[in-house]
């Protein structure tokens, strides 16, 4: 019953914060009067049915000072609607509590202060403004602070619900028929969906290649047909012409057959086809909810800020049946939080100087969200004073961020940039809703974490555009599909600027960096092999193919070796277990089974930043296996055992080798997969994976299987030295070896001396 009240109360204190956002606009208004009363009412019934006292008594007072003003005894005030809010307020958080009883206990003198100053309202005595904003001062601040911290959600609802126990019984009933189920489920169901479609597409290759033999069948009969005709010049052979016909009877009923069948399993591919789609698309809406069940407490934070500010502010509010991925719209409610504030403190101005301006003394922001080219497009619009330029660059030469005379050769949108950076910050002074060190770059990683970019346009005098452009969905991502070392990659497609094709004989060579001139811009080109530490392959007609990555005003072209055209794929989160794998954000699952990663743009990004400033990048398609070393020949030491990784590390880099380390063969794989080696030793008996799965795991990957593999181990049984041998290893020692020069000689054996 007390889950059922707070569903209850969510949805009423919504009709509560909509309508005297409402009243405050029209303070006579019948219609929202009539509506306050009746949620008040409600809330009221549905709080004496779960024996919640404290919410009574406050309800019922805010529903006489209603009745009060629906009899004209009572015009609200803003001061009355603040302490309304504040009373809303109380209320959800006496429903949250876990114990009512430690709440009132911890909270009896602001609750006895709460009742006196609705009393006070409702027998229209004055209202001592200073006092009020006392009592919730502690509030206010907090809400402010709070990035989420607005209560209500925005819901379509009855302006009657009728009595308390009515609404219970409603809502028991509503409770009975929705299933509540997490987004770790759904992303379950999302992959199952997408197996399915990807299983009926195989039906249709399985089909292709039974159209085929089909064909076969046809060239067969008529061949038979020539033969037949051939028999007849042996008429004395009746057995050869007997045989001829039985052969050509069956493989005509052979083509009935296979074209029965096909025709059968083209309806079936037709039929499994349109089943997966319908399945994948159901559950990719049941991810999608309206863009206005997510802002439903934005109309609230706008107007306490803009008291708190002495400001007039409305907010608008569009596009709210605006379908939103559910994830999306939960990471994004932080952002338009900060980037709201932001426009009544940063933007709108005060009402005095909106009138000398010739503006109206109230501002405007307007929210507003829609599809447009496969993308969700969320807009914050203000109709303030912008962004001053000039200051903007005074701010950034005092941070020192650039020398003078630097910043007046910025375009705007160059210096808009700078808002983004951490800490940066107009304001001067601190307050409690501005140059707190939080700044927009808090609202840039969220909406990169998501997979989109954000905008800003400002025209001095006339106000400011945040657009941020997002995904529809997180389980579902366009991609661009290309082969890195034999191997197939994706990069989401809203992070990729644009791609390009090249001769060798363009790429130009300045200060060791390799770039290519289109257009008057220098596009540095890197390797995606050598960033991923694989070994480089090469482009079929001996021309580089670049993805283009990063801002686009200085993008970085990741030559991979071709483009395998564009997929919608689903994503599959990586196992935990993996921990953060380098460059690489999820998984997914193509058409034929196979599996293919997706690329981490921003990881990527920075690890080829960290390479360019390092001097570590080689030149593209020369063949080079990672990153430029230090030019001695690198070893990858596997051994669960510390005193083992340290001697063999020790032996090797004594004869000059370069040697890394992992625990057992999981994180092996792992390091391998991430950094070229020469050569790798490892142990058999480990914990997660095995020498001999590792081994055999290296030489079934193409990229991988030339490197020579040494395993050393305890066991010196002819069984267990032929099962490493049979895995593909190039030596087999015991552990013994280190007491004498038999590691270090099979080391030189199989990949020379140290130095390169």
């Amino acid at each position: 019953m007390l889950e059922l009240f707070r569903m209850e109360e969510q949805q009423q204190s919504g009709v509560l914060t909509e309508s005297l956002l409402a009243l405050e606009q029209e303070p006579t208004s019948p219609k929202h009067l009539e509506s306050l009363m009746r949620a008040a009412h409600s809330l009221k019934g549905a709080a004496r049915m779960v024996g919640l006292d404290t919410v009574v008594e406050l309800a019922h007072i805010m529903e006489d000072c209603f009745v009060a003003a629906q009899k004209g005894e009572l015009v609200f005030k803003a001061d009355h609607i603040d302490m309304l809010f504040s009373s809303i307020d109380m209320i959800s958080k006496i429903a949250a509590s876990e114990s009512i009883e430690l709440w009132l206990e911890e909270n009896q003198a602001k609750y006895g202060a709460q009742l006196e100053q609705l009393r006070a309202i409702q027998s229209g005595l004055p209202n001592d403004v200073a006092d009020v904003e006392n009592d919730r001062t502690d509030d206010m601040q907090a809400s402010l602070l709070d990035e989420g911290g607005y209560v209500g959600e925005e819901e379509q609802t009855s302006a009657d619900n009728g009595s308390g126990e009515q609404a219970v019984q409603q809502k028991a009933a509503t409770l009975k028929s929705d299933l509540r189920i997490s987004s770790e489920q759904i992303n379950r169901l999302m992959g199952l969906a997408g197996e399915a479609a990807e299983g009926s597409r195989w039906v249709r290759q399985f089909s292709e290649s039974l159209l085929q033999l089909k064909r076969s069948q046809v060239e067969l009969i008529g061949m038979l047909d020539d033969a037949v005709e051939r028999a007849r010049e042996y008429e004395g052979n009746v057995q050869l012409q007997e045989i001829l016909h039985m052969a050509k009877a069956k493989a005509s009923d052979c083509r009935k057959i296979m074209g029965d069948r096909l025709l059968e399993l083209d309806g079936f591919e037709r039929r499994g086809t349109s089943i997966s789609t319908r399945l994948s698309q159901a559950v990719i809406k049941s991810r999608m909810q309206p863009f206005g069940d997510g802002t439903g407490g934005f109309p609230r934070l706008v107007r306490d800020v803009a008291r708190k500010l002495g400001k007039e502010v409305k907010l608008q509010i569009e596009g709210q049946g605006t379908l939103v991925d559910r994830e999306i719209l939960a990471k994004i409610e932080a952002p338009l939080n900060h980037l709201l504030r932001n426009a009544v403190d940063h933007g709108i101005e005060t009402p005095d100087m909106r009138e000398a301006l010739g503006k109206p003394r109230q501002g405007t922001i307007c929210l507003s969200a829609y599809h447009m080219s496969g993308m969700l497009f969320i807009v914050i619009v203000d109709d303030g004073q912008g962004i001053d330029l000039d200051s903007l660059r005074q701010k950034i030469i005092k941070k020192g961020l650039l020398n003078k005379g630097i910043p007046e050769k910025l375009t705007e949108e160059e210096l808009l940039e700078f808002l983004f950076l951490p800490s940066f910050s107009t304001r001067e002074e601190v307050t409690e809703i501005s140059g707190r060190g939080v700044g927009l770059d808090v609202v840039q990683d969220a909406v990169r974490e998501m997979g989109g970019i954000i905008r800003t346009y400002s025209k001095w005098g006339e106000g400011t555009t945040f657009q941020l452009n997002l995904p529809l969905t997180l389980s579902v991502v366009p991609s661009l599909l290309v082969e890195i070392s034999g191997e197939p990659y994706a990069f989401p497609l809203a992070r990729v600027h644009s791609i390009l094709k090249a001769e060798r004989g363009e790429i130009k060579v300045a200060e060791g960096h390799q770039f290519i001139d289109i257009g008057g811009q220098h596009i540095g080109l890197v390797s995606a092999a050598q960033i991923l530490g694989l070994h480089e392959g090469q482009s079929d007609d001996g021309a580089i193919v670049a993805v283009l990555l990063g801002d686009y005003k200085n993008p970085y072209g990741l030559v991979v070796d071709k483009l395998l055209g564009e997929q919608d794929l689903v994503v599959h989160v990586l196992p935990g277990e993996l921990g953060k794998v380098k460059d690489i954000s999820a998984a997914a699952i193509l058409e034929d089974g196979s599996t293919l990663l997706i690329i981490n743009v921003d990881d990527i990004l920075r690890s080829i930043e960290k390479a360019v400033v390092a001097g570590k990048v080689g030149k593209v398609g020369k063949g080079e296996t990672g990153v430029e070393s230090s030019g001695r020949k690198r070893i990858l030491v596997v051994d669960d055992s510390i005193t083992v990784r340290e001697v063999e590390r020790n032996l090797l880099e004594a004869a000059g080798y370069e040697v890394e380390v992992a625990v057992d063969g999981m994180d092996g794989w792992h390091v391998i997969n991430q950094i070229a080696f020469d050569l790798i030793i490892t142990d058999i008996d480990m914990p997660r994976m095995d020498g001999i799965e590792l081994v055999r795991q290296i030489k079934s990957k193409q990229y991988l299987r030339n490197i020579p593999v040494i395993i050393v181990s305890y066991k010196d049984r002819d069984e267990d030295r032929r099962r490493g041998l049979e895995a593909g290893a190039d030596y087999y020692l015991t552990k013994g070896s280190f007491q004498d020069d038999s590691l270090r000689e099979a080391v030189v054996d199989l990949i020379g001396e140290a130095a390169a």
